[in-house]
């Protein structure tokens, strides 16, 4: 029963430890994730900011319409989907939620000053 018990809490740090490493910008996979066509960029950011500049190749929805949107822009669930937004933070709000919504690739690429002349044409 103790083996039992310290095998159950291993599991759960782990699940807790993947969780976490899932929110966290990964810069590297998303520009790699990127050279492939079948990859979906979003921006979450507003449309003041977009207007400002975005990637190239990117489609703008916020994340409180991400849901709404998303099947329309990336109807298959185990392609790529890369989000940006200013920082960070709203793009990992947004891969929790496409997560939730079963999508198997979602990649936190941070924010838009970080990416922008990184991003090859699309």
């Amino acid at each position: 029963m103790k083996n039992l018990y310290r095998l159950l809490i291993v599991m759960m740090a782990t699940v807790t430890a993947t969780a976490a490493i899932a929110a966290q910008v990964d810069q590297s996979a998303a520009l790699k994730a990127l050279q492939r066509t079948n990859t979906v960029l979003i921006d979450v950011r507003t449309e003041q900011e977009f207007a400002e500049g975005a990637l190239p190749g990117a489609t703008r929805i916020e994340t409180e319409n991400l849901a709404e949107r998303i099947a329309a822009i990336a109807p298959d669930k185990d392609a790529p989907v890369v989000l940006y937004c200013r920082s960070g933070r709203r793009a990992e709000a947004a891969q929790d939620l496409l997560q939730e919504l079963g999508y198997s690739q979602v990649i936190n690429a941070g924010g838009y000053q970080d990416l922008n002349g990184l991003v090859p044409l699309r």
